[in-house]
């Protein structure tokens, strides 16, 4: 089923929720702790009620923090699925960077510092204000992208490698990004520079990350400025 932003049903999946007699443990989808409950959905999903109450910037750091993923774009989508994620936000700046990391660290196996660098690439990211793609000409999943290599490199302005890698997977997914033209959409712009990033740390860092390499956007429906068939997400035309 869609995943639509009604008020009712999975806040993952959108499907209707089921209520039981007995409560079951369950595992709660994004910070992963454990509760006795008599609701799930007929997916079995589950998410607390704390996770529930929280907004979109808190919900994913809240995620990532808990995630043992290493796929930056499965947990991108898990979390666009939330109905705290709209369709289009500046909370898209922060995903980006957020899941990299996550991805990033949980292959190093280094969590101390993937909770430390996803509370500053939050602070970092609510600099980015939305629609900085048209009024300022430059994507805030592409400067997400910047911001995840300024903190893997410990870059600053006085930085040389890092501070040239940074700009440059900014120039690169923001190239990718512009390419595939407007009008905006959070959820191409952020496939995009996730990909972009990927293969960045492949080619620049020897760090290979998985990344579904045949999405399909579940989201177009709520897109009424959706590119459709000039998308390469659109349907089943995957990458």
């Amino acid at each position: 089923m869609m995943m639509s932003e009604k008020k009712t049903g999975c806040m993952v999946c959108g499907e209707e929720l089921i209520y039981t007699d007995e409560p079951e443990k369950l595992q709660c989808v994004y910070c992963k702790n454990e509760y006795d409950s008599n609701a799930k959905c007929s997916a079995g999903h589950f998410v607390c009620d704390s996770c529930h109450a929280l907004g979109a910037v808190e919900l994913i750091e809240q995620y990532c923090q808990s995630s043992s993923s290493e796929n930056p774009l499965e947990m991108a989508v898990t979390l666009m699925k939330s109905p705290r994620v709209k369709m289009h936000g500046p909370e898209h700046h922060f995903l980006v960077p957020a899941v990299l990391l996550t991805a990033y660290y949980n292959i190093k196996k280094d969590k101390e510092a993937k909770l430390k660098k996803l509370k500053v690439a939050k602070g970092r990211s609510e600099k980015i204000l939305g629609g900085f793609c048209g009024f300022y000409g430059t994507c805030g999943a592409a400067v997400g992208t910047g911001i995840f290599i300024s903190l893997i490199t410990d870059s600053t302005p006085l930085a040389k490698e890092g501070w040239r890698q940074s700009n440059l997977i900014t120039a690169r997914s923001l190239e990718t990004i512009a390419n595939h033209g407007g009008p905006r959409c959070c959820k191409r712009n952020t496939y995009w520079a996730l990909r972009e990033a990927v293969k960045f740390l492949d080619e620049h860092f020897g760090v290979k990350i998985e990344i579904n390499e045949n999405i399909i956007c579940e989201f177009n429906e709520l897109n009424k400025e959706c590119l459709e068939d000039e998308c390469r997400y659109y349907q089943d035309k995957g990458l």
